[in-house]
């Protein structure tokens, strides 16, 4: 339960409570920006919070610095070209140090008690992912296109797209988990006649290659995310 709670943890820090705004001025002021600091303070309180237990101070300490040394090094290192790579190789080597400790932490047989809020944190984290961290990272991955002139002439709601792909990844992973894999089937098509007139009407290459490549990224993460989840529990 221990990598659970460090990788919820992570997942709160670095996507639920750090604002577009700290991003844009650490990668600005680089490790001189305050907000560096602040957002290693975050992810402390939070394992902290979540491991609940004394004797896992050196767990704490050991998330605060790695994760200063990690994001401090790739502020130094981040240009335009190289930060799509550098954020996922920044996540990737969170995930390890996680991986890591939890490694080092079960040889102690380090018991903490379970109750059911703590037989629901597997849930919980893989939903949350599913949110804000996933629309991320799908933007991340979109960075090696320009999005923002093939949708310039769209009439859309606000943040409408992102807050669309977490409402579909969530059902798509809640379907799964229910063994109701007819319904992500039924999800798939009803997405599919909304956006064909749109897309007709469009008459644009890129765009219908955008919107394919979204959908079946989206719903791959959240169908990954259920079987994964699935498996484990």
């Amino acid at each position: 339960m221990i990598l659970v709670k460090l990788i919820l943890a992570h997942l709160i820090g670095d996507f639920f409570l750090q604002p577009q705004r700290w991003v844009k001025e650490k990668e600005k002021k680089k490790l001189k920006s305050p907000k560096l600091y602040f957002h290693i303070l975050i992810h402390v309180i939070a394992t902290t919070l979540l491991l609940w237990n004394v004797a896992l101070w050196p767990v704490i300490l050991t998330i605060g610095v790695s994760h200063f040394i990690i994001d401090g090094l790739k502020l130094l290192f981040q240009t335009k070209k190289n930060k799509r790579l550098l954020f996922f190789i920044d996540q990737l080597a969170h995930i390890l140090v996680i991986v890591f400790i939890y490694l080092s932490q079960s040889k102690n047989a380090v018991n903490l008690s379970i109750d059911l809020v703590e037989q629901n944190i597997p849930l919980i984290t893989c939903l949350l992912f599913l949110t804000v961290p996933v629309s991320i990272i799908m933007k991340t991955i979109f960075l090696k296109w320009n999005i923002s002139e093939l949708t310039k002439n769209s009439k859309s709601l606000t943040d409408a797209g992102k807050y669309i792909g977490i409402l579909e990844r969530v059902l798509v992973f809640i379907f799964i988990i229910s063994n109701h894999w007819e319904a992500v089937g039924f999800l798939i098509t009803a997405k599919s006649v909304f956006r064909f007139g749109d897309l007709k009407e469009s008459k644009t290459r890129q765009l219908t290659e955008y919107v394919l490549i979204g959908t079946l990224i989206s719903f791959g993460i959240a169908t990954i995310t259920g079987i994964i989840y699935t498996v484990l529990t």
